[in-house]
C-alpha cells in the first residue's frame, strides 16, 4: 500500500515539475526581459517625453534611493512627480535634499483622501491631474517609492514598448533577499502568484490573455491612460495594477508584462508581519476575493512543493528494500527522475527571478509559510477582517458571500 501511494505521488511530481520546467523554458525563449530593451534602444533610440509619477506615503527611508536612481537615468526626456500622500514622517525633507536643484523633479503634497478612493490610487490621480508635466507627457510611468531603477531601465522599457507595439508595459521587479523570509519564503510566494498568472498567458493578445500587472512599474501610453479614464476608473481598487490590467484587457489593447532582470529592484516589506499582511492582500485580490480559491491554494502549495518531493525521495529507499527483486530499480529510477525534475525546476525558478541559488534548500520552508499565508488570507476574508494598507482600513468581503 505504501509503495503504491509513493509511486502515485511520485508520478504526480514528475508530471507537475515537467510542466513547470517546460513553461519556464518556453517563457525564457519567447518572452523578453527588460534588459532586452537595451539593445533595442541602441538600435532605434526611443522618443517621447516620459513623466514618472511616484505616490509616497511615509517613505523617508526609501525615497532617497529612488530619487538618485531616477536622476541617473540615461533617458533625457524625463520629468518626475513625487506625490506625498498624507506623510507623517520626513519624506518631504529627504526628498528635497535628494532632488537638490534638479529642475526635472516636482513635489505635490496631498493632505486628504476621499473615502471612496484607495490612498495610493488617489495619490497617483493627483500626480497626473495636478502636474503640467504629466498632462503634457506622451508616456506615463507609475512606480513605487521603494524601488530602484537601473540607469537604463526607462530607456530600455520605452524601447521595448515601442518595438512590440504595446500601449502598456509592466515589469516584475527583482526582489530584495536580505532577511530570512525574503531568502526562504519569498521565491515560493512569488512563484505561487506566477502560477496564477503565467507570463505566456499574460502576454497573449487574444481572448485567452490573463490580466495581470505589477504596480511597482506601469508604463502607459498617455492616450491609453486617458481613454481608460485614468486612476479614477480604478479608484476603489486595493490592487490598482490588476484592476488596470483587467480594464486594458477588456478594451482589447496590447499590453506586456516582463521580468525586470535586475533592472528594477524592490524591497517590498521590512518585517515578517508586514510581509504576511502584504501578501495576504495580494493573494486575496489576485484570487478575486474568493475564499474557496484561497483554500485550494493553501492546500496545493505544500502538496506540490513539500509532499511530492518528499514522496519522491522516500520512493528510492522503499523501492530498494521493499520492491520486488529484479524490478526494484524501476521505482528507484522513477524517484530519481522526479527529484531531478524538482531540482531543475527550482534551479530555473530561482535563476529567472535572480534569487540566490544557495537558498534553494529553503524551498520547503517557503512552501510551508506560503501555504500558511494563503490559509490566513482565506480566514480573514471569510470573517470580513479589514485590510490595513497605506494608512487606511479597507472592507474585506468575499464575493462568494455577497
Amino acid at each position: 500500500m505504501l509503495f503504491v501511494l509513493l509511486i502515485t505521488l511520485t508520478v504526480g511530481s514528475i508530471i507537475y515539475w515537467s510542466i513547470v520546467v517546460f513553461q519556464i523554458l518556453l517563457t525564457q525563449k519567447h518572452i523578453p526581459t527588460a534588459r532586452s530593451g537595451i539593445a533595442l534602444a541602441e538600435r532605434t533610440p526611443p522618443m517621447g517625453r516620459v513623466c514618472v509619477i511616484v505616490p509616497c506615503h511615509n517613505e523617508a527611508g526609501n525615497i532617497d534611493t529612488l530619487i538618485h536612481s531616477l536622476k541617473n537615468q540615461d533617458y533625457d526626456r524625463l520629468n518626475v512627480v513625487l506625490v506625498l500622500d498624507r506623510c507623517q514622517d520626513d519624506t518631504l525633507g529627504v526628498a528635497r535634499d535628494a532632488i537638490a536643484d534638479d529642475s526635472r523633479f516636482e513635489i505635490i503634497e496631498v493632505t486628504h483622501c476621499p473615502q471612496e478612493w484607495a490612498g495610493k490610487v488617489h495619490a497617483a490621480h493627483c500626480g497626473f491631474t495636478q502636474s503640467s508635466h504629466a498632462m503634457q507627457a506622451e508616456l506615463l510611468l507609475f512606480t513605487d517609492a521603494d524601488t530602484w531603477l537601473d540607469p537604463s531601465c526607462i530607456r530600455a522599457s520605452v524601447a521595448l514598448l515601442r518595438d512590440r507595439e504595446l500601449q502598456f508595459l509592466s515589469l516584475l521587479s527583482t526582489l530584495s533577499s536580505k532577511t530570512w523570509f525574503e531568502r526562504l519564503v519569498q521565491p515560493v510566494t512569488a512563484f505561487q502568484l506566477a502560477r496564477q498568472f503565467p507570463l505566456m498567458r499574460v502576454n497573449r493578445n487574444d481572448r485567452r490573455r490573463r490580466a495581470f500587472a505589477n504596480g511597482q512599474y506601469m508604463l502607459f501610453d498617455a492616450n491609453l491612460y486617458r481613454k481608460l479614464g485614468g486612476h479614477e476608473r480604478v479608484k476603489s481598487a486595493i490592487l490598482e495594477d490588476i484592476a488596470f490590467a483587467k480594464a486594458i484587457t477588456h478594451e482589447g489593447e496590447p499590453a506586456g508584462l516582463f521580468l525586470a532582470d535586475d533592472m528594477l529592484r524592490c524591497r517590498m516589506y521590512d518585517s515578517w508581519d508586514q510581509y504576511q499582511q502584504g501578501w495576504k492582500r495580494i493573494y486575496t485580490e489576485s484570487a478575486n476575493r474568493e475564499v474557496n480559491r484561497l483554500r485550494r491554494y493553501a492546500i496545493r502549495t505544500p502538496m506540490f512543493d513539500i509532499v511530492l518531493p518528499i514522496s519522491s525521495t522516500l520512493l528510492i529507499p522503499v523501492s530498494y528494500y521493499l520492491g520486488d527483486p529484479g524490478t526494484e530499480w524501476i521505482g528507484m529510477a522513477i524517484g530519481a527522475l522526479a527529484l531531478v525534475l524538482w531540482v531543475l525546476g527550482l534551479f530555473l525558478l530561482y535563476s529567472m527571478s535572480n534569487a540566490k541559488l544557495r537558498d534553494i534548500p529553503g524551498a520547503f520552508i517557503g512552501a510551508f509559510f506560503t501555504g500558511w499565508i494563503f490559509y490566513r488570507a482565506a480566514i480573514d476574508l471569510s470573517k470580513g477582517t479589514p485590510t490595513e494598507w497605506g494608512g487606511r482600513s479597507y472592507t474585506n468581503s468575499s464575493k462568494e458571500s455577497s
